[in-house]
This record gives structure tokens, sequence and C-alpha cells, in this order.
């Protein structure tokens, strides 16, 4: 039986183990390949996408899990004010080096403010601690949070 869902906004139709992990489907199956495998464990954030605005790890939730939700990938996070004011600012604070990991710390940068505007260094820090960068610019990401958190609050 095929698993329906929503993905970047368009309903989608898989007909796929329902034990595939969400990951391989965006991938494999609807060539979303801005979503990157990085552990397959859930331990380093590269999978990073949107549940119904929340924040999961790709490579380890099933299909199954995610029948009849919303999923965001990199490729759609752009649509809200959120996703445009963040990836403007990983643009214009250059924050890639090698770029693997970006677009599941955008995710999980998304998801922080889309909750909290205005995150502290503890906010941010504890939502990204689960995005590892082994370039190491996590004070570019903290940056980039902040000129993204200061876009989305002018004039708030």
């Amino acid at each position: 039986m095929p698993i329906k869902l929503t993905v970047n906004g368009k309903p989608v139709s898989l007909d796929a183990d329902p034990e595939m992990p969400l990951l391989w489907a965006l991938r494999e199956d609807l060539q979303l390949t801005g979503t990157k495998f990085g552990c397959g464990m859930a331990l380093c954030g590269a999978c990073t996408v949107h549940l119904d605005g929340s924040p999961i790890r790709s490579c380890s939730t099933p299909l199954s899990a995610v029948a009849g939700k919303r999923i965001t990938t990199i490729e759609g996070v752009g649509a809200s004010s959120t996703g445009k004011a963040v990836q403007l600012a990983w643009v214009k604070l250059d924050v890639p080096q090698c770029g693997y990991c970006q677009s599941g710390q955008i995710m999980s940068a998304c998801a922080l403010l889309a909750g909290k505007k205005k995150p502290s260094d503890a906010d941010i820090d504890n939502a990204m601690s689960g995005n590892l960068c082994r370039c190491g610019t996590y004070n570019q990401i903290r940056a980039a949070i902040k000129d993204a958190s200061a876009s989305l609050t002018k004039g708030a």
C-alpha cells in the first residue's frame, strides 16, 4: 500500500517498504539530495528535516512514521520567512567550508528560530547540539543564527 505524505508542500505517494528510512525515500525516490547521509544512527544531524515543523533525523525515521505528515527538506525550507532569513544569513556570513553538514545545520537553525525569534546563546547551543561539523564552523553558525534572528525581529 502506498505511503502518502506531503513533502515541501506537495502531496507525495511512495510505493516503498514502510521500514525504509525517510532519508533514502527523499534521496532515491524523490531525488531530493540536499539532505545528507552522515552516520546512519541519528547522531550527526546531517540528515535533519522537519516533520510537521519539528527537526528529526531522517536516517533513523521509517517511512511508516511519517505517513500523512508534512516533511520539509532543505530544498523547501526557503519558502518560509524564517528559512529564507537563515539561508540569507548563511550566505552573507559565508558559513560553510566543506558544506556537507550545512543542510542539517540550517534545518535545525530554522526550527529554533521558528519557535524562538530571539534565542540566547544557551538556546542556540541546545538546539544545535545534535549537529556536528567536522570543519568546526560553529562560531559562524552561531553568528548566522543571530543575524537571521536580527533580520526576523527588525521592527518587532
